[in-house]
């Protein structure tokens, strides 16, 4: 989860939301969102433990094409997309330490080196992992202890004061929250590879609950630094932003080693995109025929061809988008996905109430509604806005395409689960 969003994003919501208590309710609402879908998503995982996230789930929970679409969607945009989107601040943070150098050039190295690391040997990708999340974590402590404990604080108050009741209703609070929730983005992610997790009963909700809720908690803080340090005019429209609140925070050379420490932390969820996503499109070369090559594993178990087609499209990605335009693409197909999921929480205990459920989300059904409403309210406004409307309906017409090639493809039975009563 920790990766682009918390150091790329505050810098596009700060221009419409100039408020401290807006940021941290805004950031606080999208903790309680990932934490309420991270626990609707653990129940599904552990009562449906097969990879493939929302392509298995909606495959099982309503009909095996509503499954196609959400897997398409992650195949084609919803983890290459996150991979172009870490690929590019990579570039621009290199690039502030060694100038001169095309920060195209450093995002596409980082994803070919990152590749090829995944390609030869999974455990070194995996142990990659670990360690590299763990720099986040330490990083991001650094980072809140250095701004909350500096003397020299910007003139923002993080308590309500005479406005931000309309801010925190309003149309640009709805669509910063789609940032945020790019920031939050792998909350689910554990239930993508169900089937290489030991003891998914415990261990996914274990995975989605105590991370969400240990992420949520650093987001806030995290956001409360970078305000309480840095003057907002500077961050308007920045990517960097990170990097503009470390300058102030440790001066010049500690913000530019601060910058290093983000890009191994950025090859991380690089890393992790390029990880999960192919196990979701090879699950999909499994169940349909047209899409069989997909599935094609190695002698080790690695999905190369999946890995190899995810590869190609961040490529085109990095070239030919850009990191805004990239984020308002995925953001309306990805959250519709999600909503589905959860919506199927409830679907799932109606029609099949003997299927066992080693773990049954806590706070039902209040919790998977408060996930419902917060998507549904983000999504009208990413379709009514002018300045959204278009990315969001381009995504809807991406799953559509997805719609039309499940039904053009010839299919093959995948496992399907059966409750004790079928």
């Amino acid at each position: 989860m920790v990766g682009t969003g918390i150091f790329t994003s505050l810098g596009f919501q700060v221009g419409e939301l100039p408020s401290g208590f807006a940021i941290i309710v805004l950031w606080a609402v999208g903790g309680i969102c990932a934490l309420c879908g991270a626990l609707s998503y653990a129940e599904l995982g552990a009562a449906l433990p097969r990879s493939g996230g929302e392509y298995h789930f909606l495959r099982e929970i309503y009909h095996p094409s509503i499954g196609f679409v959400a897997g398409w969607i992650s195949a084609t945009v919803g983890f290459s997309a996150p991979v172009a989107i870490a690929a590019m601040p990579f570039g621009t943070y290199l690039g502030e330490i060694f100038p001169g150098i095309n920060p195209l050039l450093l995002g596409l190295g980082v994803v070919w080196i990152t590749t090829l690391v995944l390609l030869w040997d999974l455990r070194l990708g995996s142990a990659f992992q670990i360690g590299s999340t763990f720099l986040k974590v330490i990083l991001l402590i650094v980072i809140i202890v250095g701004g909350l404990s500096l003397h020299k604080a910007q003139p923002i108050s993080f308590l309500p004061v005479k406005g931000d009741g309309s801010l925190v209703i309003s149309a640009p609070f709805a669509i910063s929250l789609y940032w945020v929730m790019y920031a939050y983005s792998g909350w689910n992610a554990s239930t993508y590879i169900s089937s290489e997790i030991r003891d998914p009963a415990r261990n996914i909700p274990l995975s989605v609950g105590f991370g969400t809720l240990l992420v949520a908690v650093l987001y806030i803080t995290m956001n409360a630094a970078f305000l309480r340090t840095t003057p907002i005019s500077e961050m308007i429209g920045k990517q960097q932003v990170a990097l503009i609140a470390g300058t102030h925070i440790f001066g010049a050379t500690g913000g530019k080693v601060m910058a290093a420490l983000i890009c191994l932390g950025l090859i991380s969820t690089v890393s992790a995109m390029m990880w999960i996503g192919p196990r979701v499109t090879a699950t999909m070369g499994e169940d349909l025929g047209a899409l069989g090559w997909l599935a094609q594993r190695n002698a080790r178990g690695i999905p190369t061809t999946a890995i190899l087609t995810q590869f190609v499209i961040v490529n085109i990605m990095l070239l030919t988008a850009t990191f805004q335009t990239v984020v308002n693409y995925v953001q309306f197909s990805l959250t519709l996905c999600s909503a589905l999921t959860v919506l199927g929480v409830f679907v799932l205990r109606h029609q099949r109430p003997t299927l066992a459920r080693p773990y049954r989300v806590w706070g039902y059904p209040i919790t998977p509604l408060i996930f419902l409403v917060i998507s549904g309210w983000m999504l009208w406004h990413l379709l009514a806005e002018g300045s959204t409307r278009g990315p969001s309906l381009l995504g809807l017409g991406t799953a559509v395409f997805g719609l039309v090639i499940y039904f053009l493809s010839p299919k093959t039975a995948g496992p399907r689960l059966q409750d004790p009563a079928s």
